[in-house]
């Protein structure tokens, strides 16, 4: 597989995704502590999701689907990351990097076996990282690139070594890339797993739900719960009634406008978690008249921000291309303010007062955004034509072809600011500076000059205007007040379930 089909697979999935990440405002990184019953150890969690995994095969399917349940229940990494997407140690009971980044040193916890009862060594991690080193259809592939060997001097060490510095290495072992695999497995992925996380598959009944089971033998501490059931319900007002008539214990990807009557009903408390979801309005900065920053400033300015997020009934403003949760994240709102007047007059000055654009989208995120721009447009003299599309049109006339004024997508994926420091992305958008900047930010060994660098990138994006970034998604939860310690924050891209409690009734 190519790379530019791994990453239209990772596009297409995580887009889909998107379309079921609702939000309101306010966030606490840590888990909500909801109940204060005895907790129930032969008790089971019922949770209700939207995305359905088409296969179990996380190795060579790409989308959150899988990684939301599956990494850290079912499957573990040397490290992973916390709710507030900080890097922690997993399998590795710590690790250490050399001074010029290019060495990672990692110890292995004691006593780890995968679920078919062999023990977990070095050499299963350096099996499983070889592959994703040699394997272009393996996820993670290209994070691999600068991996220049990956050794274990004895069973409970592996030392990775890059051929140069990479800030985002660590954070890459993180995901699908990092997970680890018994070597010589013939487990077949696509239906069954042999991990090393807190549950074990049970059961998959296709088309409804997932059932795991606690590992009694998990190397950690034993998970709270004796089972979990992943109930799949696509349709929003399917997942509440359900919710109600006392089928889940927690229900994921609240629908804004339906959070009320979960409330109301005294049975659920509501949390909402933060996510690195990015409503991106993109701007074709290669095609006229969008290659005028005069332009795609002036269309900023014209969108009133705060009240597209209050007829969405989800997220908080932002301005910039990374979020909160990312590094670099910087507040941006004295970029683009909302500013109808100035934006009349840049659009006067570029001699586009009577300016005609085409949003293209993909047609399963509804009507709400494109209806609010059409309104705030129209303020300012701009004509936008609306093109409802098939995700698969999109990927090709969009992402490929590049055939778009304006298009509408959540990008989701966490530390992906490198899209503007590609010149070839869809974006169109080519500047030396912001690509000189991230690349230095990728080398820096230091994580918080790295950091900064980032920022510094990401202000220039932004007064470049390269795109404008509508909100940034959260995501509602609805949990049962037996149940205590459910994740609230970036559940979209992982559940770590081990900790949650359900009491007696």
């Amino acid at each position: 597989m190519s790379h530019r089909t791994r990453r239209l697979a990772v596009i297409s999935a995580l887009a889909a995704t998107a379309v079921v990440l609702s939000a309101c405002t306010g966030a606490s990184p840590d888990p909500v502590q909801t109940s204060s019953g005895t907790p129930d150890p032969a008790a089971t969690l019922t949770v209700g999701l939207v995305l359905e995994p088409t296969n179990l095969d996380i190795r060579h399917t790409s989308g959150a689907a899988l990684e939301q349940v599956l990494v850290d229940n079912i499957y573990e990494g040397l490290v992973s990351r916390a709710q507030d997407n900080s890097i922690e140690p997993r399998l590795a009971s710590g690790y250490e990097v050399s001074d010029d980044g290019l060495t990672y040193t990692f110890t292995l916890n004691e006593g780890v076996t995968f679920h078919d009862g062999s023990a977990l060594t070095s050499a299963d991690v350096v099996a499983s990282y070889e592959a994703v080193q040699a394997d272009e259809s393996l996820q993670g592939h290209a994070e691999f690139a600068a991996v220049d060997s990956i050794e274990a001097p004895d069973d409970m060490t592996v030392v990775i070594t890059l051929t140069e510095p990479n800030q985002n290495f660590l954070f890459s072992l993180t995901g699908p890339a990092g997970l680890v695999f018994r070597s010589g497995d013939k487990t077949d992925l696509q239906t069954a797993e042999n991990g090393t996380g807190p549950f074990t598959l049970q059961n998959w009944s296709r088309g409804s739900s997932i059932t795991f089971d606690r590992f009694d033998d998990y190397w950690g501490d034993s998970a709270g719960v004796a089972e979990v059931v992943f109930e799949y319900i696509p349709d929003f007002t399917a997942g509440v009634n359900a919710a109600l008539d006392g089928s889940l214990d927690v229900l994921t990807a609240v629908d804004p406008n339906l959070a009320p009557e979960l409330k109301s009903s005294g049975e659920f408390a509501l949390t909402t978690g933060r996510t690195t979801d990015k409503a991106t309005l993109a701007f074709n900065n290669a095609k006229a008249p969008l290659d005028d920053v005069r332009v795609r400033e002036a269309l900023r300015l014209a969108i009133d921000h705060e009240g597209l997020i209050e007829a969405v009934g989800a997220g908080e403003p932002l301005y910039g291309p990374i979020p909160e949760l990312d590094p670099g994240y910087e507040d941006l709102s004295d970029v683009a303010p909302y500013d109808p007047e100035k934006a009349k007059e840049l659009l006067s000055e570029a001699g586009q007062e009577d300016l005609e654009l085409t949003l293209t989208i993909p047609s399963f995120y509804g009507t709400t955004v494109s209806q609010v721009l059409i309104s705030d447009f129209a303020k300012v003299g701009v004509t936008l034509e609306v093109d409802p599309v098939e995700f698969p049109t999109w990927l090709e006339d969009v992402y490929t072809n590049k055939d778009y004024d304006l298009s509408f997508v959540l990008h989701v994926e966490p530390r992906d600011f490198g899209n503007f420091a590609n010149p070839d992305y869809y974006f169109g958008y080519d500047n030396p500076e912001v690509q000189d900047l991230y690349t230095r930010a990728l080398a820096e060994t230091d994580a918080d000059a790295s950091a900064e660098l980032l920022a510094q990138a990401a202000r220039l994006v932004s007064e470049d205007h390269a795109a404008d970034w509508l909100y940034n998604g959260q995501t509602i939860t609805a949990v049962r007040p037996t149940v205590s310690g459910f994740p609230q924050d970036s559940i979209n891209s992982r559940i770590d379930l081990a900790g949650v409690t359900v009491a007696a009734d």
